[in-house]
């Protein structure tokens, strides 16, 4: 594993409100093979940096054991804590960090010194062809544009090939379209140099487009950690089905029918519920069951009305918030076309492929 934490825990001292000690981290464990990318994603105050910030030895460990391709860095029982200089891993920050008084090039070799100057220059070169800056090496940092000057800093921390690269809000200081499109160019150098990446982001499109796994923390906890589809699709908790994208938590029955279990709705049974649990899973049978956005169908054959409360227009969609006639609200994603007022009744239908209950 290029990345292994064991239950670790980072606790701030005389940080608390009355000056007591504040847990940032609350037993965390996660793993990332080589190569692959880890998002963490969560409110403000989660404790994603902190654990970022232990992970480059920035801040010592209260608990747990931090392993960078199997060799023990951190170890709170051993009271073991190497120095961040000495742990090669790489750091991309929000603000770029680049040297005003040097040129691109002496930016990108900054961390080669050790290397002649030939194999210097030799590398320097590589790394720019890397993240698509071959012309610009003797340009000074404020002559780029901010998508380049990241793509610099990114340059600089891949050059001495670190065991991991850690990335911070990286590209929330720059506009939307390019930090989204920068996400896909960054996950496509990494994967090209094969190096391992825990990011921290507040962008849930940006932890989408970066990552192979995608954990997500609430009150210093991680509350899952999975492949972007499960996670979206199947969320652990509560927390992570609100959390993550649009829906709604709705009253429920789970229900036995000739079928099988079905899960019995505002919006009707659900039609496919392969993924049901039994109707005695819950007291009753009763929970809820989470309707996403994109789970919701136009559809004014549909026998479920509902009342437009309000529209986002998002250029190839709608995001509709909708009101049944028992006062359910939900969300349906409605493609732009599909024209219609706040006020105006429309037909939906409930089109669920992954049926995932809590319980009430």
């Amino acid at each position: 594993m290029a990345l292994l934490l064991e239950r670790i825990v980072v606790r701030y001292r005389g940080a608390g409100a009355t000056g007591g000690d504040h847990v940032a981290v609350r037993e965390v464990s996660l793993g990332l093979a080589a190569g692959e990318i880890g998002v963490l994603v969560g409110p403000s105050g989660c404790g994603k940096t902190s654990l970022l910030r232990a992970v480059a030895g920035l801040e010592p460990l209260a608990g747990g054991v931090i392993r960078l391709a199997g060799d023990v860095v951190s170890d709170a029982h051993r009271h073991l804590h190497r120095p961040a200089e000495l742990r090669r891993v790489g750091m991309v920050f929000q603000d770029y960090a680049l040297f005003p008084h040097l040129d691109v090039a002496g930016n990108v070799g900054f961390g080669l010194r050790q290397l002649g100057r030939a194999e210097r220059t030799q590398r320097v070169a590589e790394m720019l062809e890397l993240v698509g800056l071959p012309g610009e090496a003797g340009k000074m940092p404020h002559q780029l544009s901010g998508g380049q000057q990241q793509r610099v800093a990114l340059a600089r921390a891949l050059a001495p090939a670190p065991r991991l690269l850690l990335l911070d809000e990286a590209f929330s200081a720059l506009d939307v379209e390019l930090r989204e499109r920068l996400a896909h160019e960054v996950r496509a150098i990494l994967k090209v140099s094969g190096t391992a990446a825990l990011v921290v982001t507040h962008d849930q499109m940006e932890a989408f487009a970066l990552a192979d796994r995608l954990g997500v923390m609430n009150d210093g906890h991680l509350e899952q950690w999975d492949r972007p589809y499960d996670l979206y699709h199947r969320p652990a908790t509560r927390f992570v089905a609100d959390f993550v994208g649009h829906g709604v938590l709705a009253p429920a029955r789970i229900v036995a029918t000739s079928q099988g279990p079905r899960v019995d709705t505002p919006l009707g049974l659900l039609a496919d519920a392969a993924e049901c649990p039994l109707p005695d899973a819950y007291p009753g049978g009763e929970c809820l069951v989470l309707l996403r956005a994109d789970d919701i169908e136009h559809d004014d054959a549909a026998p479920v009305r509902a009342r437009i409360r309000r529209r986002d227009f998002r250029g190839a969609e709608f995001l509709y918030t909708l009101e049944l006639a028992d006062g359910l609200e939900v969300l349906a994603h409605v493609p732009s076309h599909h024209d219609h007022a706040p006020g105006e009744w429309i037909g939906i239908r409930p089109r669920v492929e992954h049926v995932v209950t809590f319980p009430r």
